[in-house]
């Protein structure tokens, strides 16, 4: 229990600051600090459930690319967390145009810069919150 807050409140701070650190073509959302939050928590929850079946089905693959496909995971949950923030919680977060001008090479670029991005910053995150 301890280990799946520990990864909640990771993934949410690391949403928070890729908002700050990466431009806004790339990942954008406006709005107040209340709903980045909401978002943070709901990648974090995603990281946190979705990601490690994820992870456990696409494991031949990962091994076959030496740990390289877990950057297309991790952007594959960004996307995943954009369509369903914009679509179910009505919040206006986009990742390189995603979902509003609909799926492109943008989308997918700034999902993987946006994924590395968010393993640098939570992997800082979790050395220094720690159990």
């Amino acid at each position: 229990m301890k280990g799946f807050l520990l990864t909640l409140v990771a993934s949410a701070i690391a949403f928070v600051a890729l908002l700050f650190l990466l431009p806004d073509d790339m990942i954008a959302m406006t709005g107040d600090i209340p709903p980045q939050l909401a978002v943070g928590a709901f990648i974090g929850l995603v990281n946190a459930v979705v990601r490690p079946i994820v992870k456990l089905l696409s494991l031949p693959i990962t091994l076959m690319t030496l740990g390289l496909f877990s950057f297309v995971i991790n952007a594959g949950m960004l996307l995943l967390v954009a369509w369903v923030s914009h679509e179910l919680f009505d919040v206006p977060m986009s990742v390189g145009g995603f979902p509003a001008d609909g799926f492109s090479l943008d989308a997918i670029v700034a999902a993987l810069v946006g994924s590395i991005a968010i393993s640098v910053v939570s992997t800082v995150v979790g050395l220094v919150i720690h159990d």
